[in-house]
């Protein structure tokens, strides 16, 4: 990890600086490796990011650590930004690909190899307010197989072929843990009367 990252974790943060509603300005000069406008995009980034780390990592000290690895990707990699769809669309994915990749070396992933079978869990509207703590602690709950799936389909929007891909299984195996973890996630829901709605279980 880059001597220039650790400062910044060591110290405390100056007064944040403002983001250029230009935001080119600030990549260019953190492809040039300039340690302000890298933590110029840190500070305007870091806690999206830790949300999306904390969706896949249950521990939110092992999820920063993921988290702060992502950050010295992005600043290693960040002249491989092309500047097609969103900066933070580009950073949220490598910060995906940093959980997955925590996960698997821990062991953490079973993936059940059970055949899907071609059928859809009935979804349903959600009338009430969600607490959405609540939710992300039941979905803390599932099996890791089950959790990473979910997320990669209904949260950040991948395709099964895309998902297999990317796990190193097969699109069935992919959509087998979508079935199994949007019928556990209803269980769990359905007892605190709160329904698994389309917004949430997309497809």
């Amino acid at each position: 990890m880059s001597s220039m990252f650790m400062k910044y974790n060591r110290e405390p943060f100056l007064k944040i600086i403002t983001l250029h509603s230009n935001e080119k300005f600030w990549i260019k000069k953190a492809v040039a490796q300039d340690a302000r406008a890298q933590k110029v995009l840190y500070e305007k980034y870091a806690p999206k990011m830790l949300s999306v780390c904390r969706q896949y990592i249950k521990d939110l000290q092992f999820a920063e650590d993921v988290m702060i690895g992502g950050f010295v990707k992005v600043f290693q990699n960040i002249g491989s930004f092309q500047h097609r769809g969103s900066f933070e669309g580009w950073v949220r994915r490598i910060m995906v690909r940093e959980s997955i990749s925590y996960l698997r070396k821990k062991q953490f992933v079973v993936f059940d190899e059970e055949v899907f079978k071609n059928r859809e869990v009935e979804n349903s509207s959600n009338s009430g307010a969600w607490d959405l703590d609540y939710i992300q602690t039941q979905i803390d709950t599932l099996p890791e197989g089950y959790k990473m799936v979910f997320l990669l389909y209904a949260v950040e929007g991948y395709k099964h072929n895309e998902i297999a891909e990317m796990l190193k299984i097969s699109e069935g195996t992919s959509k087998s843990q979508l079935y199994k973890a949007r019928k556990m996630l209803q269980e769990k829901l359905k007892l605190n009367g709160i329904a698994l709605s389309k917004s949430l279980g997309r497809g």
